[in-house]
């Protein structure tokens, strides 16, 4: 399947909300964000602050106490508990295979991020969890893709633009399906994007926490500005902010690179200047 369109840094510049004279920390987007446990609280970690780097008003953190202690020691701006959302995140950091160890924190915002009618960022564990729909966005790599088509990892990773499209129609949710090239497909097939921009070394532990981070607060401010002009997003929306949200996480991995390892954090710390550049030059480059 090779009709999916590449989505370069002056694509990303289109759907990377700038805050204007007039906006609010509410109006900038407001993103609830379940995610971590006790025990991964580091997956919250990194993905509250890289959606706080990525630029949204304002972060409500809902997790285990261990994980809230982590978050709220990095970014003290961030609000914990449940409150009202432009769109959550939900799932980084969370096992499928210990669901019934789920906190009641937790379970309470995902029950939200269900419930709330705003779009949800699904990492894969999270996936059995909450109603997934056409406000969803679910960001599998091919081994969490594989249970969802009922096939293998194997058959994912030879044909990653065939099984997004699969999981989408499946699922009925837009599909972020991470790789050396990231795929995003809609339910209906209408979008169907690639994005290119990552290195090599961003195949380490965290980088989808990162990532989540990153399509949380674009996905927030975005929905922020939409509801102030009394309208809402759709899932072709939601596919160009995913890939968008991937192309932001390639160039800020490249940047913290220069050719060889990076941490998460040197990543995220780049995030703000990649950010800065698509809103104002319309471009980046890595």
């Amino acid at each position: 399947m090779n009709d999916f369109a590449p989505f370069a840094p002056t694509d990303a510049a289109a759907w990377t909300t700038a805050p204007h004279g007039e906006s609010t920390k509410y109006r900038r987007g407001v993103l609830g964000v379940a995610t971590g446990s006790d025990r991964y609280p580091g997956a919250a970690v990194m993905g509250v602050d890289a959606a706080v780097h990525t630029g949204v008003g304002m972060v409500r953190y809902v997790g285990p106490d261990r994980a809230t202690d982590h978050v709220l020691a990095r970014r003290p701006e961030v609000v914990s508990g449940v409150g009202r959302v432009q769109a959550w995140l939900v799932g980084s950091g969370i096992s499928a295979d210990a669901l019934d160890e789920l906190d009641p924190s937790t379970a309470d915002a995902f029950r939200h991020a269900s419930d709330d009618g705003v779009p949800v960022v699904v990492d894969a564990g999270a996936i059995p969890l909450v109603d997934l729909g056409p406000l969803a966005v679910l960001t599998p790599h091919a081994g969490e893709l594989a249970p969802v088509l009922e096939t293998s990892r194997e058959a994912v990773e030879r044909d990653p633009a065939t099984a997004a499209v699969r999981a989408a129609e499946r699922t009925g949710s837009v599909v972020l399906l991470k790789g050396s090239d990231t795929h995003v497909a809609t339910p209906d097939g209408s979008v169907r994007l690639v994005a290119s921009s990552a290195t090599p070394w961003l195949a380490a532990a965290g980088a989808g926490d990162v990532l989540g981070g990153v399509l949380g607060a674009l996905v927030a401010a975005r929905q922020g500005a939409a509801e102030a002009s009394g309208a809402s997003l759709s899932p072709s929306d939601l596919a160009h902010l995913a890939a968008t949200a991937a192309v932001v996480h390639g160039i800020a991995a490249r940047r913290a690179s220069r050719g060889g390892p990076f941490t998460m954090t040197a990543l995220i710390e780049q995030l703000s200047g990649v950010v800065r550049d698509l809103v104002v030059d319309g471009d980046a480059r890595g």
